[in-house]
């Protein structure tokens, strides 16, 4: 017992019980527990992502979303790394750009997707401009803090040996920004998806949202769920990846 109980075996407990909640799942849904029409069996959520790959219909779907996630995301990580390592050390421009951030960061960025529409139209283009948005305002106020935050006798020692910008730049301010950008990547990457998926559910031609608009008009739970698991599933592979990439970044760090 105490062997199970081990930490090494917490996914194990987790599979474990995610199972049986599946299998409860299953058998109230057989059993008419539960209506079909608002939770579908989990046997139904399979064969509605099954049928989805089978056909092949998915793959346009989830490139472009995948294109307006992936592109939402490097821009708005550049742009907020510029954009906070700049606000920080010029003290001008400080005052004309960190207005404009907490302004952005006040309200629900994503009530901008029907904004976006009238401006970029409904293809790609207003998708990556609401991915753009979400990353760059969180990117920007972790590098903005980064770079505030970093310990000044640091900056004093490096300014009293003769360093210049370049040599503060990176020796002290890059490893610093490092470190807060890769902490924060998953929080940009569930931001960057959402801005995708939520720009195509209020207007596009494809994507997986514009999938679930349409699950969601016919009254398809079973697509819907499947979708979401779906999107969960890419996130979640993502997420390992950039596990990954700060794993060994922060090495070097």
């Amino acid at each position: 017992m105490r062997t199970l109980l081990h930490p090494r075996y917490a996914l194990l407990r987790q599979l474990a019980t995610l199972g049986i909640v599946i299998a409860f799942w299953e058998y109230a849904g057989t059993l008419g527990w539960l209506n079909p029409l608002y939770m579908p069996r989990p046997s139904a959520i399979g064969i509605a992502l099954r049928d989805l790959f089978l056909d092949g219909r998915i793959w346009p779907h989830m490139q472009a979303t995948f294109t307006a996630a992936l592109g939402g995301l490097l821009l708005g990580v550049l742009a907020g790394i510029v954009l906070g390592i700049v606000a920080a050390l010029v003290c001008l421009l400080s005052e004309l750009i960190e207005p404009i951030m907490l302004v952005l960061n006040a309200i629900p960025r994503v009530i901008l997707a029907p904004l976006f529409i009238i401006w970029f139209g409904i293809g790609l283009g207003s998708k990556i401009a609401l991915s753009f948005v979400l990353v760059a305002v969180v990117i920007f106020f972790n590098v903005f803090g980064a770079v505030k935050n970093v310990d000044r006798r640091l900056v004093e020692r490096i300014v009293t040996l003769g360093g210049g910008r370049w040599s503060l730049l990176r020796q002290v301010y890059l490893p610093s920004i490092t470190a807060s950008v890769l902490q924060n990547l998953k929080v940009a990457i569930g931001f960057a998806f959402t801005g995708a998926v939520v720009g195509e559910f209020v207007g596009a031609s494809r994507g997986l949202g514009y999938l679930i608009s349409f699950a969601q008009s016919t009254y398809n739970a079973a697509l819907m769920i499947a979708l979401v698991l779906l999107i969960l599933v890419v996130v979640l592979v993502i997420f390992a990846l950039a596990n990954q990439a700060e794993k060994r970044l922060m090495q070097w760090r």
